[in-house]
C-alpha cells in the first residue's frame, strides 16, 4: 500500500513572505501614480490563493487588463528575488521530512506559480526528499484537483494534506483525504481538525490518521 504526505508550501514548509513583498513592492514601486505597497501581513493574507483572487485584493484600485498585466510582473519578478533572497525554513523541517520518508512519499501541492516550488526545494536542498510537486500555475487546476491529480499519478492508495489556511483545508475536503492543520502558519479554520504547533509534531498524527 502506497501512503504519502501531501504539503502545502507557504506557512506550513516556508515563510518567504518578507521576500514575496519586497519584491512585489519593487515592481509596484516602477509604475507612476501607484502609491500602493505590500506589507507581510498582507502577504500573509494572500498565502494559499490563486493570482486571480489575489490580484483584486492586491490593486482594488486598478482595472483589469492593467491590474492583471502589473501582478504577473510582480510573480515573476517574485521568483528571481526569492533565488537570491530566500525564505525562512521552519524548525525541524529536514529531519521531519527525513523521518516521514521512511514510510510515506513526499509531495508538495501549492497554488503558486510554476516554477515557485521548484525554487523552494532548490533553495532549501530538499530536492531528494520530494517524490512529487504539483503547482495550479503550471495545471490551472484547483489545489483539490491537483491534490487528487498527484494522488492517481502517483497510484497512493492513503494521503493526508499538511497545510494552514481554510482553502486548504477546503481542498483536502474536495480530494477526499484527512486534513492537518499546520497551526504555526497563516490561517484559521471554520472547524476543528487535527493540528501540530511544529513539524516535530507531525509524525504522530500522520500515523495516527494513515499509518495504520
Amino acid at each position: 500500500m502506497k501512503k504519502s504526505v501531501i504539503f502545502d508550501l507557504d506557512g506550513t514548509l516556508w515563510d518567504s513572505s518578507r521576500s514575496c513583498a519586497e519584491s512585489w513592492n519593487v515592481v509596484l514601486g516602477k509604475y507612476q501614480g501607484i502609491s500602493r505597497r505590500i506589507t507581510i501581513d498582507d502577504m500573509h493574507s494572500y498565502m494559499g490563493k490563486t493570482l486571480d483572487v489575489i490580484a483584486p485584493m492586491a490593486l482594488p484600485d486598478i482595472p483589469d487588463p492593467r491590474r492583471w498585466e502589473i501582478m504577473t510582473e510582480c510573480v515573476r519578478y517574485e521568483q528571481d528575488y526569492i533565488a537570491e533572497h530566500g525564505g525562512v525554513l521552519y524548525p525541524k523541517l529536514r529531519e521531519t521530512l527525513e523521518l516521514l520518508r521512511e514510510k510515506y512519499m513526499l509531495i508538495i501541492v501549492s497554488n503558486c506559480q510554476d516554477g515557485y516550488i521548484q525554487c523552494f526545494l532548490d533553495l532549501a536542498g530538499m530536492r531528494d526528499l520530494f517524490d512529487d510537486f504539483e503547482s495550479a500555475g503550471k495545471t490551472r487546476l484547483s489545489k483539490g484537483e491537483n491534490i487528487r491529480l498527484v494522488i492517481e499519478r502517483n497510484a497512493i492508495d492513503r494521503a493526508v494534506y499538511v497545510g494552514d489556511t481554510q482553502g486548504d483545508l477546503d481542498s483536502a475536503d474536495l480530494a477526499g483525504v484527512p486534513f492537518i492543520r499546520a497551526a504555526y502558519g497563516f490561517g484559521t479554520m471554520n472547524r476543528e481538525v487535527p493540528e501540530i504547533n511544529s513539524l516535530s509534531e507531525l509524525w504522530q498524527i500522520v500515523e495516527r490518521l494513515i499509518g495504520n
